[in-house]
């Protein structure tokens, strides 16, 4: 069965605070729409409403049949304790759900339940739909396929960021939605990962609502966009794909400044015919009114006319600017302006590596010898645990090798933004945390330059740990500006950055002259970067090019 979702009249938001509102949208089978906005713009916001797990604050949301199986699947940042991959994939699909409600239909109807035989009916229906009865089957084939060798009774916590991603996608290549709504669903996918994602949803028959940063993924599948635009207040769909959203809304963006502009010139230049109509007029009455040396009336008569001509163009000028239709100025857009500060030049041998190889259980990177010298440019790329991480931990020293040799030059100053976003104290707060790692900041320095970077007052007293994972990274971002670097190195730097502060990521690496160490899956972000080197890291190997 395939569904359609229909969203009429919607507002969203929190309490009082309105996120967006008059949203009218259609999701017909196959369509694949798109939701982009600022992070607080409410794109998760939508998509819960959507799902049926909020109410709207305005309009409403069905679909048609009423029974149609509506898949969401949020971000989760923290695994389950004790969840199996198997429970994990269960639950995700909606299997789990569609079993509990199945069971509870039975219990109903072994009591006599009146209406449990119907309601026993339309839950058996939707575990069928769900896909539970050959879920386990399909499981160890579709792990098989997607290369993690961990069966469905592995821990969730026990695997590493790469293959909880795919396990992940897994879930979602598994499920058997009607209607299928996704909250960044290609976070910690690696390129075959997200090649697996993008034939996924382009092959869907169900309709698709998907909230993304991936610039690329977008422009590959969406073929719809709506746009949360918190600076305007305003929400908008677009027909047609994500570059010709792009395109769209630059040139409606122009045109809105233009027309601002314009009306505001004119009006500036009524008020100012006016003003000077009016002290015409007013130099005029004076001049009237004075006894002219010779009594000349008709004078004095032609005068008063003159005066009285004059405030008439005042009173018409008047008219014109009330008549005037008011364009209002578009909002300006809260920017992120970053910049990286440098440090002193280090050594013109920034690291290197001599037959370097380092051992974690069965795996095993290298032996690699490598030299990075100061200006390098190096976008590294790679699979999900291939071994990019641990080549960064050697050559900046964080790891010892196992075999041969590692060093770091002189008067190298990392900034590193690892995946993990460790860099500041977990158990501090946001604010004592910087400051323990900049101490030369006072206080009120730091508040301002996280302020800088979207991290208010409750950011900044809530410890390190509570912050969401888009935080953390502005935060350590923010680090980055804060302190003197001449060896940048970001490892997925863009993973829970929203589309503008990705393409002032981008800005600030364009400017920044020291060595770059850039690990990324996000292909905009690799081929609008400057880079001098790419290597690739697969099977414990590295290749340069």
């Amino acid at each position: 069965m395939s569904g359609t979702l229909v969203a009429k009249d919607l507002a969203g938001g929190h309490g009082h605070r309105v996120l967006f509102e008059h949203l009218d949208l259609v999701v017909a089978p196959g369509d694949v729409v798109g939701v982009v906005g600022a992070n607080g713009a409410g794109k998760s916001t939508l998509l819960a409403l959507l799902a049926g797990e909020m109410e709207p604050l305005a309009g409403s949301v069905v679909t048609a049949p009423a029974d149609a199986f509506v898949g969401w699947l949020p971000q989760e940042h923290e695994r389950v304790s004790g969840e199996t991959i198997g429970a994990y994939v269960a639950r995700r699909t909606g299997a789990t759900a569609a079993t509990a409600a199945m069971e509870e239909a039975a219990v109903l109807v072994g009591t006599g339940t009146p209406g449990a035989d119907d309601a026993y009916a339309t839950a058996l229906d939707h575990w069928l739909a769900s896909g539970a009865p050959d879920l386990e089957d399909r499981l160890l084939a579709t792990l098989g396929d997607l290369g993690l060798d961990v069966g469905p009774d592995a821990l969730m916590t026990s695997l590493s960021g790469g293959q909880a991603a795919r396990v992940a996608l897994a879930a979602l290549l598994l499920s058997r939605f009607d209607v299928v709504l996704l909250d960044e669903p290609t976070n910690d996918l690696d390129l075959d990962g997200l090649a697996r994602l993008e034939a996924f949803v382009r092959g869907l028959r169900a309709g698709v609502v998907l909230v993304s940063h991936d610039r690329e993924f977008l422009a590959r599948c969406v073929t719809r966009v709506v746009e949360l635009d918190l600076a305007q207040r305003q929400v908008a769909v677009h027909e047609g794909g994500y570059d010709a959203f792009l395109e769209e809304r630059a040139v409606a963006r122009r045109h809105a400044r233009e027309a601002y502009e314009e009306y505001a010139e004119t009006k500036r230049d009524l008020e100012s015919r006016a003003r000077t109509q009016r002290e015409w007029s007013s130099q005029g009455v004076r001049n009237a009114i004075r006894k002219s040396p010779d009594n000349d009336k008709i004078r004095r008569r032609g005068r008063i006319e003159s005066a009285e001509k004059q405030a008439r163009k005042v009173r018409q000028m008047e008219s014109r600017i009330a008549r005037l239709e008011e364009v209002e100025e578009p909002r300006k857009e809260w920017v992120l302006r970053f910049d990286i500060a440098a440090a002193s030049r280090s050594s013109s041998v920034v690291a290197t590596l001599d037959g370097a190889t380092a051992r974690h259980g069965d795996f095993v990177l290298g032996p690699v010898s490598l030299q990075v010298s100061a200006g390098d440019r190096i976008g590294i790329t790679g699979p999900n645990g291939a071994g990019k991480t641990t080549l960064l931990r050697l050559l900046l020293g964080q790891h010892a090798p196992d075999e041969g040799r590692a060093s770091l030059g002189a008067s190298v100053a990392i900034g590193e933004i690892d995946q993990a976003r460790t860099g500041l104290a977990e158990d501090l707060p946001l604010g004592d945390a910087f400051e323990a790692v900049v101490p030369t900041m006072a206080p009120a320095e730091v508040r301002t330059l996280l302020a800088k970077f979207g991290l208010k007052a409750d950011q900044v007293a809530s410890p390190v740990a509570r912050l969401s994972p888009g935080e953390r990274t502005r935060a350590a971002m923010a680090l980055l500006q804060a302190r003197g670097v001449n060896l940048l190195v970001l490892d997925e730097p863009t993973n829970h950055l929203d589309l503008p502060a990705i393409e002032q990521l981008e800005q600030a690496l364009d400017s920044y002259a020291g060595t770059l160490l850039l690990v990324s899956h996000d292909r905009r972000l690799l081929e609008n970067v400057r880079l001098d080197q790419r290597w690739h890291v697969e099977d414990g190997q590295v290749s340069t090019g």
